[in-house]
């Protein structure tokens, strides 16, 4: 089998329309799951570190479900399976113009679901890393539980759930290639069927893959980018180098001991 360099540059180089639309789309639906994956997390970790038992048991019943079933089933559940039971079925919608597939919605609202149970453990453990006596002193100040949180516990936090959020992202982007299964039009599918219309599937998916390098790789300079600004705020001298990101370098001397600035 030889290699169609041609049709490997011109794929590269133009890719057709029908792929751009399917790289759009998994841009789309991974910003949009994360956003929404974020919020669920937050709220589910929050009940995780509630008062009220209830709560906790449901958080920790909610993570252990999820966290342990496979995205493909339950994006088929979602999918096929609320409708088969007579729970709910996904319909195509009209948003601001803008009209969105039953698939699409149910593949947001799976990865949603599916994402969320682990951003709420990066989230609890952030909030955890945060030492309990510096609450402890702003409750007696006077400060509400609520204050505390938002101007104290959270901002500190964000320097360590910042790195895994951002890998999470990273691995969602290539989680979106399961989409396929409910026949969602994401970079994978097409991609597919332009290996079945021209056989040419080494070529294709080569592309496919650079793409998605392209998408992971773009994102590491953003992350990269968050994680120094957060660390220019809280003081810390230590920023975070692309080529170690990238490609695993040594970090310098003084990375074991990083310590705000006076």
């Amino acid at each position: 089998m030889n290699f169609d360099w041609d049709f490997f540059w011109k794929s590269l180089l133009t890719p057709s329309e029908p792929f751009l639309d399917g790289l759009v789309l998994t841009i789309v639906i991974s910003v949009v799951a994360m956003v929404l994956a974020t919020v669920l997390g937050l709220v589910i970790a929050l009940m995780r570190r509630s008062h009220i038992a209830a709560l906790r048991w449901f958080a920790g019943f909610y993570i252990w479900v999820i966290r342990g079933t496979p995205l493909l089933v339950q994006l088929v559940v979602i999918y096929t399976g609320l409708a088969a039971v007579g729970l709910y079925e996904f319909h195509d919608v009209s948003f601001v113009g803008i009209s969105v597939k039953a698939a699409v919605q149910a593949a947001i609202v799976g990865l949603m679901i599916h994402e969320s149970a682990y951003i709420a453990e990066i989230v609890r453990a952030g909030l955890d890393s945060v030492p309990k006596g510096q609450f402890e002193a702003a409750a007696s100040l006077g400060m509400r539980p609520s204050k505390v949180m938002r101007w104290i516990i959270v901002p500190q936090s964000l320097r360590v759930m910042v790195p895994p959020l951002g890998n999470t992202f990273n691995g969602l982007m290539k989680t979106t290639s399961v989409l396929s299964v409910i026949g969602v039009s994401e970079l994978f599918l097409v991609t597919q069927s332009i290996s079945s219309a021209t056989f040419f599937t080494f070529e294709i998916f080569l592309v496919a893959a650079i793409y998605y390098l392209a998408l992971t790789t773009i994102w590491t300079f953003i992350q990269a980018a968050i994680e120094n600004r957060l660390a220019r705020q809280l003081g810390i001298d230590q920023p975070v180098r692309i080529t170690q990101r990238l490609l695993g370098g040594r970090k310098g001397s003084n990375a074991a001991t990083l310590q705000p600035q006076a």
